[in-house]
C-alpha cells in the first residue's frame, strides 16, 4: 500500500539529497516510493535534515531534505510503502 506524502521541490546532485515539501510525516527507517511519469525506484529514508540540523522525523508542512540511492527529479512525488 502506497500513501503519497510529498513532492521534490529540489535535488542536490553532489549530495544526493532531495528537498521534499511534506503533506504528511515521515521517519528515519521509512520505505519510500520516488515517481515521476515512468521513472520510479524506491529507498529507505537514512537521514532527514530540517535547516541543515538532523531530524529523526519531519511534519506535514515541513520542507525536509532526504538522501535518497538515485536521482529524483524535481516535481517527482514521494510515497511511503507500507
Amino acid at each position: 500500500m502506497e500513501k503519497e506524502i510529498g513532492t521534490v521541490t529540489h535535488w542536490y546532485d553532489k549530495l544526493g539529497v532531495a528537498v521534499v515539501k511534506l503533506k504528511a510525516g515521515l521517519k528515519k527507517g521509512d520505505s519510500v516510493k520516488i515517481k515521476r511519469g515512468e521513472n520510479e525506484f524506491d529507498d529507505t529514508v537514512s537521514s532527514i535534515q530540517i535547516d541543515h540540523a538532523d531530524v529523526d522525523s519531519a511534519k506535514k508542512g515541513d520542507e525536509a531534505a532526504i538522501k535518497l540511492s538515485k536521482r529524483a527529479k524535481e516535481g517527482s512525488t514521494i510515497s511511503i510503502v507500507k
